[in-house]
């Protein structure tokens, strides 16, 4: 019984502890899904309730922006698991304006969830994986930031310094054994274009190598690169999908 007992234990400590913001729709949802369907014991957030319901997933009802909700949801982890392996910092939105239209009431709430969002994220976050010496942090990017798009400059402002700071914390996290990468996708059919106009999304295609829209297993592919224990030399990187 007791050698039962320690091959099941043996068995959980083998799962990572992974952290995806924004699972409650779009890609951060098929992220939660891919991952815990390959054995990830998976922690997803969103501001809203979330209906996702498959084995290894836990959600916690959290506002990335909020420093106390994401120290509460670390807090959680930890209590519960001991530690963090992997952060994916998915969550994010988007206002496509000119900048001459774009009220400033916009250009905090674009840069609350997605730079402060990520920020406090990694933060908490790397102060679990600090523990153990160990851990993977990818974050969110955009080929817009190197397209230069027009109407998107608040977006692509905020993704820039999730970039920017991507590079500098890897630098920081080095030491404890974190890499820290950036993904950057080029347009995926979710519902963060849903209002954008068919001629605006047919250029920036037309500035892409590859000319068509990423799929979710495209990001994906990039995010199991970056997280694989063999990826420890890789970090402070980023990834444009598309060939812009």
């Amino acid at each position: 019984m007791l050698i039962k007992i320690k091959k099941i234990r043996n068995k959980m400590q083998k799962n990572e502890i992974m952290l995806i913001t924004g699972t409650r729709k779009g890609i951060g949802r098929y992220l939660a899904e891919y991952y815990a369907k390959k054995g990830y014991c998976v922690i997803g957030c969103s501001r809203e309730k979330s209906d996702l319901n498959i084995k290894d997933y836990e959600h916690y009802i959290a506002d990335v922006a909020k420093e106390d909700d994401i120290r509460d949801m670390i807090d959680g982890v930890s209590k519960k698991h001991g530690r963090l392996d992997i952060v994916i910092n998915n969550a994010g939105i988007a206002s496509m304006n000119h900048t001459l239209l774009t009220p400033l009431n916009t250009v905090r709430k674009i840069f609350d969830t997605n730079f402060v969002g990520t920020f406090l994220v990694c933060r908490e976050g790397a102060k679990l994986m600090k523990r153990n010496n160990y851990g993977r942090i990818v974050n969110f990017g955009t080929v817009a930031v190197p397209l230069k798009l027009e109407g998107e400059a608040v977006y692509s402002a905020s993704k820039s310094a999730i970039m920017v700071f991507t590079q500098i914390l890897a630098k920081e996290l080095a030491p404890f054994g974190i890499t820290c990468n950036t993904v950057c996708p080029t347009i995926v059919d979710t519902d963060l274009i849903k209002s954008v106009p068919k001629d605006k999304l047919q250029r920036i295609l037309d500035n892409q190598s590859i000319k068509r829209y990423a799929k979710p297993d495209d990001i994906s592919n990039v995010i199991d690169f970056f997280i694989r224990k063999e990826s420890n030399f890789i970090t402070g990187q980023t990834i444009f999908l598309g060939g812009v």
